[in-house]
């Protein structure tokens, strides 16, 4: 889900209502940056184990925020996140493609100037 999707789903962690900032994760490292970031900005967060339809299927986990407001689209295209250190967070940034040289100065329009777009286009 992430940046890619713009719906508005809401779910139950542990008996609480959260609004899923990210679903599918299968990285521990992901979910710790998402609370990073949104912990850091004034959001209660929660992540949890998503159920699975069959035994097979392997273990996915999902973050959530309880602000039903929330819509990670708006907020990270807005500018409205912040690191750590008072930086806006890009789309770059919150989807940990850039090598963290260009993170925090690049406009998520200039994408052809970004180091991971070239590397694409010359493999096509």
């Amino acid at each position: 889900m992430g940046l890619l999707s713009g719906k508005h789903i809401e779910k139950e962690i542990d008996g609480v209502l959260y609004r899923i900032v990210e679903a599918g994760i299968t990285d521990q490292n992901r979910i710790a940056f998402l609370t990073e970031i949104l912990e850091g900005n004034g959001y209660e967060v929660k992540s949890g184990e998503e159920p699975r339809k069959k035994e097979e299927d392997p273990i996915t986990f999902m973050v959530g925020v309880t602000d039903m407001t929330f819509n990670p689209v708006l907020a990270v295209y807005g500018r409205r996140l912040f690191t750590k250190d008072e930086h806006r967070i890009t789309p770059d940034y919150w989807n940990q493609k850039d090598d963290g040289k260009n993170q925090f100065n690049s406009n998520y329009w200039d994408y052809h100037k970004k180091p991971w777009f070239k590397a694409e286009s010359e493999n096509k």
